[in-house]
């Protein structure tokens, strides 16, 4: 994909979002950094030397978009994160949060990117999502479930836009020194209920023994984004990480018994 026009990045106040906007400004894009409140991107443009300016967008709120005429590429970065319970102990109403934003911010975002996008063809819409939908991992199922839907998303996105020269790119974070990462508060909330401390030991050994150590900076993750957004020849899913990587490719060569059975099983061994 040639570098021209302009790149819109959802949730750029903080994170892989920041850090994506900022690579996109560095290759070329004028980029639209997008954020509930813009006072939590001051002095963002300083740290680039391309072309950058942040602007109100709450994905939640179509009232606040302004999207530029030009726009040949969208990041939906945006997004928010729960506490990590047992879906017998769940909230419905942070469900139905999660989904607000995670889910149906995205469809209206990209709703109303599609006629400009189409204009401005080639262009691509990137989408993140997570790595660990493709894990049977216990406590995440609400923020998986947000995920999962908007992968679906990407399937159905990909035929209706092939046509309109429309690319689309799911993205597929594993550990990622965010602060969404950084503050989860999955072993916390497992540990509460005595019928699934168990399991939530075993998940927090888990995550100290590969993810912790596995981590990647935001620019770094950031870089092999944007990589996956101008390579026209690349695979519709892409991971930016190592332990991403290392998922993809296990789902890549797996069945879904077989990868649910291989993921699984490190927390059923520790079941009552």
């Amino acid at each position: 994909m040639e570098v021209s026009g302009s790149a819109v990045v959802t949730g750029a106040s903080r994170g892989i979002g920041r850090a994506v906007a900022l690579e996109l400004a560095d290759r070329g894009f004028e980029v639209v950094a997008t954020m509930r409140d813009p006072a939590a991107g001051e002095g963002l443009a300083g740290e680039t030397g391309g072309n950058l300016r942040v602007a109100r967008l709450d994905v939640r709120d179509p009232a606040t978009y302004d999207l530029p005429d030009d726009l040949r590429v969208l990041v939906n970065n945006a997004g928010v994160d729960s506490e990590y319970l047992p879906v017998e102990h769940a909230d419905l109403d942070d469900w139905r949060n999660l989904f607000e934003t995670n889910v149906l911010g995205v469809v209206s975002v990209t709703k109303a990117a599609i006629p400009l996008l189409r204009a401005n063809r080639p262009a691509v819409v990137c989408n993140v999502t997570s790595s660990s939908i493709l894990a049977a991992v216990p406590f995440y199922s609400a923020y998986r479930a947000t995920k999962a839907a908007v992968s679906a998303l990407c399937d159905s996105l990909r035929v209706e836009l092939a046509p309109d020269g429309i690319r689309v790119v799911e993205i597929l974070p594993g550990p990622v020194d965010t602060d969404m990462f950084r503050v989860s508060q999955g072993e916390a909330a497992g540990f509460r209920f005595d019928r699934y401390r168990p399991m939530a030991e075993r998940a927090a050994g888990l995550r100290r023994q590969s993810a912790d150590p596995m981590v990647v900076p935001p620019r770094q993750a950031a870089a092999r984004i944007v990589d996956a957004v101008l390579d026209d020849g690349a695979p519709m899913r892409h991971g930016c990480d190592p332990l991403a990587d290392g998922m993809m490719d296990l789902w890549r060569q797996s069945d879904d018994e077989t990868m649910f059975t291989m993921t699984a099983s490190a927390f059923l061994d520790a079941g009552p």
